[in-house]
């Protein structure tokens, strides 16, 4: 089983937090590339939170790149720790250019420019 963790008490949204403490595993190793994650409703009953909050945080993953779901199959760790410090870097870029009022192009601009 994973080491993840959430804190109900703190004011960022529990699917957030479970999202975070996944994409941490990745990145610390403790989740591989190729390893099957436990079933949403194990990694649910172990956090104590909803099933729906878990699988929210996963489909994010998802679409991050970092996970695979295969039916019959389970959720696969497809992303590496590289990857995945990539992606946190980037959506710290994202969030910060949204905060100084960029738009999503002059972003993509600003990256090609200094790449």
């Amino acid at each position: 089983m994973l080491n993840v963790k959430v804190d109900p008490f703190e004011p960022t949204d529990l699917h957030t937090q479970v999202a975070a403490e996944i994409r941490r595993a990745i990145a610390d190793g403790e989740a591989k590339a190729g390893e099957r994650l436990p079933p949403a409703r194990d990694l649910a009953a172990e956090l104590g939170v909803n099933t729906n909050t878990v699988l929210r945080a996963l489909r994010a993953l998802r679409d991050e790149g970092l996970l695979e779901f295969r039916r019959g199959r389970g959720i696969t760790v497809t992303g590496t720790p590289q990857r995945s410090a990539v992606i946190a870097k980037a959506t710290e870029l994202a969030r910060m250019a949204r905060q100084h009022g960029y738009r999503q192009d002059e972003l993509l601009e600003i990256v090609r420019s200094v790449s």
